[in-house]
């Protein structure tokens, strides 16, 4: 059986500009950029959701405007962009890449899958609504599909009232109680 690994949002706009960045998360990259390298070397899927967003998004009545489509913040950062031609690189206007319409015909595939590591930011709100969906996901179909979060890969920013260390360890936790096997690699 082949692997998966679904990389979340290692996008300009949520490191290194736009009204969400924090630089604080190129951190992961190497993590990030090591995972891919590992992933393509044993000839494993690999899937790069990228927030892209049209200036009417729904989403920015939660969120800021951010990751425009005409922009270089929903672009991959450059360090994981030599990678770009060996991924499936899938648009996403929800913080759920799940629900993307590129995303479709991998749920169909599921069942292929003996892991899904997921990798990214930001690691309470889109990796965490991934995970916790394609826990669902494979449980409501009976796929024996193990769902794994590198930790040492995955990061969230840091604002006043969004402190990063409790908002990872509430995510973790959480994912850790739906069924989902965390590692720090």
């Amino acid at each position: 059986m082949k692997n998966l690994l679904i990389v979340v949002d290692m996008i300009n706009g949520f490191i290194n500009e736009g009204n969400l960045h924090d630089k604080e998360i190129a951190n992961i990259i190497p993590a990030c950029a090591n995972h891919i390298a590992e992933f393509l070397a044993n000839k494993d899927d690999v899937i790069a959701f990228c927030d892209n967003h049209q200036p009417d998004s729904k989403e920015f009545t939660v969120f800021p405007v951010h990751c425009l489509t005409t922009s270089s913040e929903s672009e991959l950062v450059a360090e994981l962009q030599d990678f770009q031609d060996e991924m499936v690189v899938i648009a996403k206007n929800s913080t759920n890449g799940f629900f993307a319409p590129g995303f479709a015909p991998y749920k169909e595939r599921l069942n292929e899958y003996e892991k899904i590591l997921i990798v990214g930011c930001c690691s309470d709100i889109c990796v965490l609504q991934l995970a916790l969906s394609l826990r669902a996901y494979c449980n409501e179909f009976n796929y024996d599909c193990v769902i794994i979060v590198d930790t040492a890969a995955c990061e969230t920013f840091e604002i006043p009232g969004h402190l990063r260390q409790d908002y990872n360890e509430f995510a973790y936790n959480l994912m850790a109680a739906s069924g989902i096997t965390l590692v720090n690699r």
